[in-house]
């Protein structure tokens, strides 16, 4: 039987063009969400709100730089007036710049990139969603997407990534105290490998990647997308009701 924890609800996902946030719009949507998808790029966010259409959901693609305050304002505000609630948002948008590259090699402008989209650009989303949430009878929930490069563990030519990313946790569970008064429950998920472009070293293929994979992960594959998009829903369900400034590792033991 499918489950429709989210029926009635609407969802917003950043990053939602492709990955781990289109996998988890779609998600949302399969469980009866009507969904928002956001992103810097028209093109894959229509395809997103395409495919959650075709399956019979409900979708609104809507053009957003996370960077910006104004932006994240009229998104959130773009998702009340099309569905008329905001009661779930994942902050999944994110970026790895300089990756291999030792502290003391990382460019500046890479630095400057991931902080703005992976800190600045949580921070802004998280503080439109909150604002929105904590005006609703029934408030909401919040997931936002860190990584088990951070605060669980470090991965030798990803630092400058795995600072940012520790950032996200703390402020997840910062944010989490900060507001749960307000009804609204903060989370985070911290993937592991999954089967994106973004667990690809340079030049490698996915075959590669999975013969790689087999020796450095315990579970001796990356994770699914849909099985990372899984956690999020979890997180964002009554069935998580009580679970506020949790930071749940998807990483196939990579960490434990």
């Amino acid at each position: 039987m499918t489950t429709t924890r989210f029926t009635g609800r609407t969802a917003l996902v950043t990053g939602a063009g492709s990955g781990i946030g289109r996998a988890v719009a779609l998600a949302f949507a399969a469980e009866g969400a009507n969904v928002v998808v956001a992103g810097r790029r028209r093109e894959p966010l229509d395809e997103t709100a395409a495919l959650i259409e075709r399956a019979g959901g409900k979708a609104l693609a809507v053009t957003a730089d996370v960077t910006s305050a104004a932006d994240v304002t009229a998104l959130v505000a773009a998702a009340v007036d099309r569905f008329g609630s905001l009661d779930v948002a994942v902050n999944n948008a994110g970026v790895l710049e300089g990756g291999g590259q030792p502290v003391a090699d990382v460019g500046e402008d890479a630095w400057r990139r991931m902080l703005d989209i992976n800190v600045t650009g949580v921070l802004l989303a998280l503080q439109a969603e909150v604002r929105q949430m904590r005006t609703q009878p029934g408030g909401g929930a919040i997931v936002n997407i860190a990584s088990r490069i951070g605060v669980h563990g470090r991965i030798p030519g990803t630092t400058a990534y795995g600072a940012t990313k520790a950032a996200v946790s703390v402020l997840t569970r910062g944010a989490a105290l900060d507001h749960i008064a307000d009804g609204v429950r903060i989370n985070a998920v911290s993937p592991g490998a999954s089967a994106t472009s973004m667990s690809l070293l340079p030049g490698e293929t996915e075959d590669e990647r999975a013969r790689r994979m087999k020796t450095s992960v315990p579970l001796g594959r990356v994770s699914a997308v849909e099985e990372i998009a899984a956690a999020v829903l979890y997180l964002c369900s009554d069935d998580a009701a009580s679970v506020v400034g949790t930071d749940l590792v998807v990483d196939g033991g990579s960490t434990a």
